[in-house]
C-alpha cells in the first residue's frame, strides 16, 4: 500500500521525520528541485536535460506491506489501512499548526508487488561489440557463437557493461595497442570490463582504480566469470587524482597503457597525474567525452606533454588516444 502526500518542498524533511516516528520508515520524494553541483558530479552524464521549473510542490510516498487479510504491517504491528491513514492525517494537522505544508492531502493506493531484483533482466540481453559477444549469466551461448570471443558480464552496482558507446570506443582502441607485454592501468574501472577484455586480448597484467567500493565485488565476480586469475588484475579503491598514497601504490612510469573512460571534467585534472604513471612511449586512451568537450580534453592532453594520435567517434561520444613521448 502506498500513502502519498501532496505537500511543498520546504516541508519534506519535517514530514518525513515525523512519520518516521510512527513507523513509516522510508520515503520516496518527488519534486522539481534542481540538482546540486555535487549531485551532478556524481552522475555518469556530462550534460543533463533541462527539467521542469521548480514549482515548490512535492509528493512524499510511504510504502507498507499489505497482508492477505487486508491489514498492513507498521512497526511490527498489523493495522488497518484506515487507522494508518487517520494517524497520518492527525500528524499532518499537528505539523500544520507550526509549519506551512501546502495542501497536505493524502491518497492511498495499492502498488504492484514486483520482483525488482530479477525483473530488470528482461531488458539486458546478449549483444555484440564487433566480434565480441557480451552475454549475461542467465543466457546461453547460441549455436554458431561458440568460436567468438565471449565476455560474461552481469549489470550490477558498478558502472560498465560494454553497451555504452564510450566503453566500445575504449575497447576498440585497447585492442589496437595491446601486446603480450602490456601492463595496463584502468582508471575508474567500475565493473572491470576494460581490464578484463584487455587481459583476454593478451595483456600481461592490469591494475584498476575506482572511487566506489561496489567495484570490488563487481570486479571479483566478473573476473571469476571470465576465468581471470586474481593475480592478473589488482583493484585499488581511492582517488588517484588527489590521493598520494594511491598514486604511490599504483606505481610510477610502469604502464604501457592507461585507459580512462570517465567524463571530460574528470579527465582534465586526471591527465597531468596519469603522465607520471605511463612509461615513455606509453599510450593514453580516454573516453566518456561528449562531442562538444573534445577540444577541452585534447588541450588538456597536449598541455600534459602528450601527443594526440587519433580521435575516434561513435554517436555523440569521443575517444582521444595519445602517446607519451
Amino acid at each position: 500500500m502506498r500513502f502519498r502526500i501532496r505537500t511543498i518542498t520546504e516541508a519534506e524533511d519535517i514530514i518525513i521525520s515525523t512519520l518516521y516516528e510512527i513507523g513509516l520508515e522510508g520515503a520516496q520524494i518527488e519534486d522539481r528541485i534542481p540538482l546540486t553541483p555535487l549531485e551532478k558530479e556524481q552522475m555518469f552524464v556530462d550534460i543533463l536535460p533541462e527539467g521542469p521549473e521548480d514549482d515548490g510542490l512535492a509528493w512524499l510516498s510511504f510504502f507498507v506491506e499489505k497482508k492477505d487479510d487486508g491489514l498492513v504491517a507498521v512497526c511490527g504491528e498489523d493495522r488497518t489501512v484506515d487507522s494508518v491513514l487517520a494517524r497520518i492525517r492527525e500528524e499532518l494537522e499537528q505539523i500544520r499548526a507550526y509549519c506551512e505544508i501546502g495542501e497536505g492531502s493524502v491518497t492511498v493506493d495499492e502498488t504492484e508487488d514486483i520482483d525488482w531484483i530479477n525483473n530488470w533482466k528482461q531488458y539486458f540481453h546478449q549483444f555484440y561489440i564487433d566480434d565480441i559477444l557480451v552475454i549475461p549469466s542467465w543466457e546461453d551461448i547460441q549455436p554458431g557463437d561458440e568460436e567468438k570471443l565471449v565476455l560474461h558480464i552481469d549489470p550490477g552496482t558498478a558502472f560498465g557493461t560494454g553497451m555504452h558507446e564510450t566503453t566500445q570506443l575504449c575497447i576498440r582502441q585497447l585492442r589496437k595497442y595491446i601486446t603480450p607485454e602490456t601492463e595496463l592501468l584502468d582508471v575508474g574501472t567500475g565493473s572491470g570490463i576494460l581490464s578484463i577484455l584487455s587481459l583476454m586480448f593478451g595483456a600481461k597484467r592490469a591494475v584498476g582504480t575506482d572511487l566506489d567500493i561496489c567495484a570490488e565485488e563487481a570486479v571479483a565476480q566478473n573476473c571469476l566469470a571470465n576465468g581471470i586469475a586474481p593475480e592478473r588484475f589488482e583493484l585499488l579503491i581511492g582517488n588517484i587524482i588527489t590521493d598520494r598514497a594511491v598514486q604511490d601504490q599504483v606505481g610510477y612510469a610502469c604502464y604501457d597503457i592507461v585507459a580512462a573512460n570517465i567524463l571530460a571534467d574528470v579527465l582534465v585534472p586526471l591527465t597531468p597525474v596519469v603522465v607520471n604513471h605511463l612509461k615513455p612511449g606509453g599510450i593514453y586512451i580516454t573516453s566518456g567525452i561528449i562531442d562538444d568537450k573534445e577540444q577541452t580534453v585534447t588541450e588538456a592532453v597536449e598541455a600534459a606533454g602528450l601527443r594526440v594520435l587519433e580521435v575516434t567517434r561513435q554517436g555523440e561520444w569521443v575517444s582521444v588516444t595519445a602517446r607519451k613521448e
